[in-house]
């Protein structure tokens, strides 16, 4: 496989950098702490064309692919940028691969005119059987919204919280489990009855998140392809470790740069071990996240089945790498990495927030080892010794890509 950028792929990087640069989207996210709204990126999105990324050009899209996708999102990541596609991607995806009676809507989606919403909701595993959804509070997941009737009279109840870019989406698109116990895949007009989205902020300004309450929602059944619905899933994980792949980058940036200037004792402060070696960590952790969310995007495409495995691991992968590069972004620039002076905190409360979204890094880390493990057992080998003993440093996300 060549994962190497092809000669548009980079040009779309560069046009998504130069839109994102447009606005002062960092400093928003100051401001936006002490009480001042958060730019509205939807209209630069639009003129960029991103809302149509992932919808077929016969229904008005660019018909681009994955790949392309994360791009624009490890852009936006760099900036602390929420342009809302984080939950419009993986929605309009879904609507793609459904099509048929959904073109009119598509086309709405493609041109921006409209925006959607993913609604997230958890494909089962080997621990937890059933679709479920992010806790309201607490560590209990709950249940998938459920369906109730068929065709027009199709209805859909269920509660989801924290759901990116909820708050005024015209369509919100997910899963529910029917009265067969059988996920589908739905469709909910944002206004219709008995929806209701309540915006929430939570400690990064930066995002927008809302609570969804469905109660006998007039619902659309989607006729997505057989594994649609839990793909529209792992997208959500992929997009999410391309944002936070940028955000890595970024905080490596400004923290090499500022070890480079920054003098005690008559030597800059990245000649000190201590400083080198950490941020030589970070490069570690983001070139391994960019290579597991290249493989992913790879895999979306040429290897479906693949495509799971590959999404965790990258989110996984991407979500320690922001963790860590926060706090060393932190620590690298001292007493003024810690106040409000600086951008870190900034950087600090995003990782803080994303890792926690649609699942969770841990969650995603788990489902990795689950299939690691599956595979060990199916071809009757064990972990080398020092992983077993719990002395290596390899992590699920890592050694997902030797096996």
């Amino acid at each position: 496989m060549n994962l190497a950028l092809s000669e548009e792929q980079r040009l779309l990087r560069e046009a998504a950098r130069g839109t994102l640069s447009r606005v002062p989207t960092v400093a928003a996210a100051r401001a936006a702490l002490d009480g001042e709204p958060t730019p509205d990126l939807w209209p630069a999105a639009r003129e960029a064309g991103w809302p149509g990324l992932l919808i077929a050009e016969q229904r008005g899209g660019a018909g681009l692919g994955a790949f392309d996708a994360m791009l624009v999102m490890e852009e936006s990541g760099r900036v602390l940028a929420d342009p809302l596609l984080l939950g419009h991607l993986p929605a309009s995806g879904l609507l793609d691969a459904a099509a048929g009676a959904q073109t009119p809507a598509l086309e709405a989606l493609a041109t921006g005119e409209q925006r959607a919403a993913y609604l997230p909701v958890r494909p089962p595993d080997d621990v937890q059987a059933q679709w479920s959804v992010d806790p309201h509070e607490g560590l209990r997941r709950g249940g998938a919204p459920s369906l109730s009737g068929r065709g027009t009279e199709a209805r859909v109840s269920g509660r989801l919280s924290w759901v990116p870019g909820a708050p005024g989406a015209d369509l919100l698109v997910g899963v529910a489990i029917d009265a067969d116990g059988k996920p589908a895949a739905i469709a909910v007009e944002g206004a219709a009855r008995g929806a209701s989205v309540k915006p929430v902020m939570r400690y990064d300004a930066t995002r927008s998140l809302g609570h969804v309450e469905l109660t006998d929602a007039p619902a659309t059944v989607l006729d997505a392809p057989a594994g649609e619905a839990a793909a529209a899933w792992f997208l959500a994980q992929a997009l999410l470790a391309a944002e936070s792949v940028g955000a890595v980058q970024t905080a490596l940036d400004v923290s090499v740069a500022y070890a480079q200037e920054r003098h005690t004792f008559g030597r800059p402060i990245g000649s000190y071990q201590a400083i080198k070696h950490g941020l030589t960590e970070v490069l570690r952790r983001l070139e391994n996240a960019r290579s597991l969310l290249y493989y992913a995007a790879w895999a979306r495409q040429d290897a479906p089945d693949e495509f799971p495995l590959a999404a965790s691991a990258a989110r996984s992968a991407a979500g320690r790498a922001l963790d860590f590069a926060a706090r060393k972004m932190i620590s690298v620039h001292g007493g003024i990495g810690a106040t409000w002076e600086h951008d870190a905190p900034l950087y600090f409360r995003r990782a803080q927030l994303s890792r926690r979204l649609i699942g969770g890094t841990a969650d995603a880390s788990e489902r990795v080892a689950a299939a690691m493990l599956a595979r060990a057992d199916a071809s009757g080998s064990q972990p080398p010794a020092d992983e077993q003993a719990g002395t290596g440093e390899a992590h699920p996300a890592e050694a997902a890509q030797t096996v």
